[in-house]
């Protein structure tokens, strides 16, 4: 990891916290939908350049000036996403259009002597071509219109590296899943982020519950991913066949499966900060489905990554998900507080069951003794 990825990436966490506002601020079915979209346009963006970073090094030369001018634009379409689905639509889309284009040209002149990896960004040009021009016409067109081809684009866009092939793209394969362990961790910032602003810079015991209550709540979805996942998933990337098959693995359990991981942390970052603004009354609909649904979308990724790594099924981790959505009632009903108790004991207990029943498997991981994952 280089300071000026870091750097880059402090942009991104811009743009999060913008989809937590957009979403907070139009709690709704249609704002939550929208919020989703263009974190998952973010998305997109971000990790090409991860995958860029990893062929070309960032701190060197032009290279430099060209991460700056893409964080520029970066920042302008965080600025844009509270009203992308309004006034600022075609100045989001357009600035989106420069972040891409950064990175296509970025890619291509890294590219020039790899035969292979030139048609792989040839590819993606023109995947990233479509999706832009989608992205400037929706902007002309208002609610389901704008949405409908926004969401065409998305799927134009993170479907070409699917079908254009895997075989000629390139990376570091430890510096890979590094960057997007670290993002996990920004987007966990993000919903302690959103505690702090839903207090409003007030205290009272409610309040300093419901902090406590939410910090427990991210430091147990870090602990799902960081104790065993991401050791494991690492050194698998790692020590995977060199091309198609260490590409393919990168591309759908880092590019694609993070997807949903990062977009439920967002949601209950979102839900965090409508708990802390009132403490007393219960969930509205929306807000309680971002909670629940937002746990639920991280640990169906977490489930979807260790198959994709190692082909089994954490039955803990799917039931539970499962439950989040079916507490969907009971979440409108309680008090929030009581709401996030329950939350935070289904997730201790499950990190306890799962560590007493990984067992000398666990550490020997954690001290770098073994490769594979202990059997639960």
């Amino acid at each position: 990891m280089t300071p000026l990825e870091l750097f880059f990436d402090l942009v991104f966490v811009a743009a999060i916290t913008q989809c937590t506002a957009l979403m907070s601020h139009h709690p709704t079915w249609q704002g939550l939908a929208q919020g989703v979209l263009v974190l998952a346009l973010l998305w997109w963006a971000w990790t090409g350049y991860a995958w860029l970073t990893s062929v070309v090094n960032p701190e060197e030369g032009g290279v430099r000036i060209a991460i700056f001018a893409a964080m520029a634009a970066l920042l302008i379409v965080a600025i844009c996403v509270p009203d992308a689905f309004g006034d600022l639509a075609l100045e989001f889309a357009l600035a989106y259009g420069a972040v891409r284009a950064a990175h296509i040209a970025l890619f291509w002149i890294a590219s020039e002597e790899e035969r292979e990896l030139r048609h792989s960004v040839l590819g993606l040009a023109a995947s990233t071509g479509v999706a832009v021009a989608l992205l400037v016409a929706g902007s002309f067109l208002d609610g389901a219109g704008q949405g409908v081809l926004w969401g065409l684009a998305l799927l134009l866009d993170m479907g070409g590296p699917f079908f254009i092939g895997a075989e000629g793209w390139q990376f570091v394969p430890g510096h890979f899943a590094e960057r997007h362990g670290l993002i996990i961790i920004i987007a966990l910032g993000e919903s302690i982020v959103a505690i702090g602003v839903g207090a409003e810079a007030h205290l009272t015991a409610g309040i300093a519950a419901a902090a406590i209550l939410g910090i427990a709540l991210a430091a147990a979805l870090w602990w799902l991913y960081f104790d065993v996942v991401a050791l494991v998933s690492s050194r698998r990337l790692v020590d995977a066949p060199e091309g198609r098959d260490r590409n393919e693995l990168a591309r759908d359990s880092y590019s694609y499966i993070h997807l949903p991981m990062v977009a439920g942390i967002v949601l209950v970052a979102m839900a965090l900060k409508k708990t802390l603004a009132d403490v007393g009354d219960p969930l509205e609909v929306v807000p309680a489905f971002a909670l629940l649904g937002g746990i639920a979308a991280y640990l169906l990724g977490l489930v979807a990554f260790r198959f994709r790594h190692v082909h089994t099924v954490n039955r803990h981790r799917l039931v539970l998900a499962l439950c989040c959505f079916a507490l969907l009632p009971v979440a409108v009903a309680l008090p929030p507080l009581a709401v996030l108790a329950l939350l935070d004991a289904a997730l201790v207990a499950m990190i306890a069951y799962e560590t007493i029943g990984y067992g000398e498997g666990r550490s020997r991981l954690r001290h770098g003794l073994a490769v594979e994952p202990p059997s639960s």
